[in-house]
């Protein structure tokens, strides 16, 4: 690590106060431009634990930059992960209030949920597949910190990927019992189709993002716990949203799910 526990405390403040007072700043890496991908996820680990101490609970954990062409652009090899609270549930067909974020886009995504624990490393689509209950639509609301959408991969872990909402619904399905890769999606934002895609475009199948995950938290001495939400990454890119736009996402043999803002 290159930065200092002070450091890393004030930045981890910082970026949760943008959050939460819905207000942007420079990326971290503006003023820290030493800081590497142990700092990143220090300052989010940080980020949950104030989360956690005043009251808010663990939901799950999301994947971003689950495309391969994407990755090799930004020059990694993995995608990046953040964590899910209570706070970003927003109930299916709910309202989303844009006066609480600063540029929201959404993404539609498959969402797992768990059975049993995952550990890494080795994890593979396999044991991801095996470990599911369900899956089921989901749509995240991301909502970057960060001034015009300016950004670097590090200063987007340290922000904890984006993560800002999140809704999921339509029909659980069994996730043995559905080819996830050939799974087709539309995207919709007031009626007019802003995205289509299959699951495949996720790292080839969604739950490779879910076998990341769990490899990444078992390089830090962590797991994927029984009963655990994962939103397993963007199908489409990103669509921008503001008050009065209504978003919903239908998923082939899995039904539909929406949110409004306003």
């Amino acid at each position: 690590m290159a930065l200092d526990k002070q450091t890393l405390d004030q930045l981890a403040l910082h970026l949760e106060n943008c959050q939460l007072e819905c207000k942007d700043t420079l990326k971290v890496t503006d003023t820290h431009p030493d800081m590497d991908w142990d700092d990143a996820y220090a300052i989010q680990d940080r980020i949950l634990a104030a989360k956690l101490a005043r009251g808010s609970r663990m939901a799950g954990y999301k994947a971003g930059l689950t495309s391969h062409a994407k990755m090799k652009q930004m020059g990694v090899t993995d995608p990046v992960f953040g964590f899910l609270v209570d706070d970003y549930i927003v109930a299916e067909g709910a309202e989303v209030k844009v006066s609480e974020l600063i540029h929201p886009k959404v993404e539609p995504e498959i969402c797992f949920v768990t059975k049993v624990e995952l550990k890494g490393p080795g994890c593979s689509i396999a044991n991801v597949l095996a470990a599911s209950d369900i899956v089921l639509p989901g749509i995240e609301v991301i909502d970057s910190r960060y001034r015009d959408f300016k950004f670097d991969l590090k200063s987007v872990v340290a922000d904890n990927t984006s993560a800002s909402r999140f809704v999921v619904g339509g029909r659980a399905v069994d996730a043995r019992s559905v080819d996830l890769r050939t799974t087709g999606i539309v995207f919709e934002k007031n009626g007019e189709v802003v995205g289509l895609g299959a699951g495949a475009a996720v790292l080839g199948h969604p739950a490779a993002a879910v076998a990341m995950l769990v490899n990444h938290l078992g390089r830090r001495g962590k797991s994927l716990p029984a009963g655990s939400l994962v939103l397993s990454g963007g199908i489409t890119e990103a669509v921008s949203v503001k008050a009065g736009d209504c978003v919903t996402l239908r998923v082939q043999g899995m039904g539909s799910v929406s949110t409004r803002f306003v």
